[in-house]
């Protein structure tokens, strides 16, 4: 049991989101929580990781889209290098995304819309050990198309969201440009679409890539 006359130690936190207004929304509503010490804020994923390692924060709260690391790719890095738990805020809610961030360890996944007074509770149960999945995430996650995509085509056309050409993809994947074009016709095939951009976008949507 508890001592009583021993203060509880304060769950240090990290948040990282590239909207300026959210982001210091969050910090100043935070802080006012009694056990809640935001020791870190960031705009991009890449100063979240840094950041992460310098602080050594309990929970980091990640924007799922942020520029140069998204929240999905920071959180892999931080836990590969930080013992921390990471909870992921995001506006648009897609299905894979849950799939993978389930995969990588993630400890808690909540909508942008949540209070910030339940932020505070998701971010008390995962110190403590808990996972945390809105309830609308996963039943939209469990009633979610299948992705018939290879490894592969995903990667072809992942690198097709980009303004890369197919030879400029081909070298990125060590692959032979005719190669590379199976691959997206294959993708564009099974997704019944009509560009490698559309694949792209489709696939991004249902959150395989």
């Amino acid at each position: 049991m508890a001592d009583p006359e021993t203060p509880q130690r304060s769950i240090r936190v990290l948040i990282a989101d590239d909207e300026h207004m959210i982001r210091t929304a969050l910090v100043a509503l935070l802080s006012l929580e009694p056990d809640v010490d935001v020791v870190a804020s960031a705009d991009n994923g890449v100063t979240a990781e840094d950041l992460a390692v310098a602080t050594r924060p309990d929970v980091c709260l990640l924007d799922l889209e942020m520029p140069q690391a998204d929240g999905l790719e920071a959180a892999e890095r931080i836990i590969r290098a930080v013992s921390t738990r990471v909870v992921l805020v995001t506006r648009h809610a897609r299905p894979g995304v849950l799939r993978r961030a389930l995969s990588a360890r993630i400890s808690g996944f909540v909508p942008k819309s949540t209070p910030a007074e339940q932020i505070a509770d998701v971010i008390r149960d995962v110190a403590a050990g808990k996972r945390y999945i809105d309830s609308e995430i996963a039943a939209a996650a469990l009633a979610a198309e299948r992705c018939p995509l290879t490894d592969r085509e995903l990667d072809a056309v992942r690198l097709s969201r980009s303004t890369l050409s197919v030879q400029q993809i081909a070298g990125r994947l060590n692959l032979a440009q005719g190669t590379v074009r199976n691959y997206l016709s294959s993708a564009m095939t099974k997704l019944g679409v009509d560009s490698r951009q559309e694949a792209a976008e489709h696939a991004w949507q249902q959150g395989w890539i």
